[in-house]
């Protein structure tokens, strides 16, 4: 992703995602409404969902975060966790493989994935076959 600078030329900046602990039902909408808190400082007083934790273990795994090593996908670090969620600033050159992997992962742990640049939700594979 670029955005353009004052000047009119284009500069890298991240590539935003995050994944998502929400009920079954949860529609993008109430996914929408949960970046929305967040993103004004509301959090939660509950214990880290366990799917949350298993996502961050995984992908931190593959992609550590403390401390980012050379040639790391992520632009900012540490990735903001949350009890319900985590997010992702991405370097824009990151690989393909990492979104592949954010992707695989969200499925496995049943996680809804919101992309920052559009705000498009990605409901795991499980429940859209329901």
């Amino acid at each position: 992703m670029t955005s353009r600078a004052q000047d009119g030329t284009l500069s890298a900046v991240s590539f935003d995602l995050s994944v998502w602990a929400l009920p079954d039902g949860a529609t993008p909408a109430d996914v929408r409404a949960a970046v929305q808190r967040c993103r004004q400082g509301q959090h939660g007083e509950r214990y880290p969902d366990p799917r949350v934790v298993a996502f961050y273990r995984a992908i931190t795994a593959s992609y550590p975060d403390r401390p980012a090593g050379p040639g790391s996908p992520w632009e900012v670090v540490p990735l903001h966790a949350a009890n319900d969620h985590i997010e992702m600033n991405l370097n824009p050159a990151c690989e393909d493989q990492v979104l592949l992997d954010i992707e695989r992962l969200a499925g496995e742990y049943d996680l809804m994935l919101f992309d920052y640049q559009d705000g498009s939700v990605y409901p795991p594979p499980a429940r859209t076959r329901r």
